[in-house]
């Protein structure tokens, strides 16, 4: 799983909630594929854990085999925090529980080089799903 190595605060604020204010943003970095042949892009908003990137990058490699390479575009740098079960209203807030990467639309995610384009296609769709953000593949320009 990916956590940073330190950070400077523990916690973080929340940040917006408003859905259709979070849908209207769009990325500005990270938006072409760079390293590989084809990409896994975002179509929408999302925190994507830690545990989702290491499902969609298992897959990944999975289905690419020795043959193909793998880059990953995003890092969980943002801590998440949840109150223990059961516990009331209020005392604060809860304990840091992981760290998740903010997903706007347009975000290349993943990359890959594989052996053949429909190795390629095939394998970043199979990441895609394990992802709680709706994914298209492109291609290189």
């Amino acid at each position: 799983m990916l956590f940073p190595n330190k950070t400077k605060h523990r916690k973080w604020q929340t940040g917006r909630k408003n859905a259709k204010k979070l849908e209207a943003k769009v990325a500005t970095r990270g938006i072409k594929v760079s390293f590989g042949s084809f990409g896994l892009k975002s179509e929408g908003h999302s925190r994507i854990t830690s545990n989702q990137i290491e499902a969609a990058r298992k897959a990944i490699k999975r289905h690419v085999g020795k043959t193909g390479k793998v880059w990953i575009r995003i890092f969980p740098d943002r801590p998440w925090t949840q109150k223990a079960a059961e516990v009331g209203m209020g005392k604060g807030k809860g304990n840091p529980e992981g760290f998740v990467a903010e997903i706007f639309q347009g975000r290349t995610l993943f990359e890959v080089d594989a052996a053949t384009e429909e190795i390629a296609r095939e394998a970043l769709r199979k990441g895609g799903t394990k992802l709680s953000v709706k994914t298209k593949v492109v291609a290189r320009r």
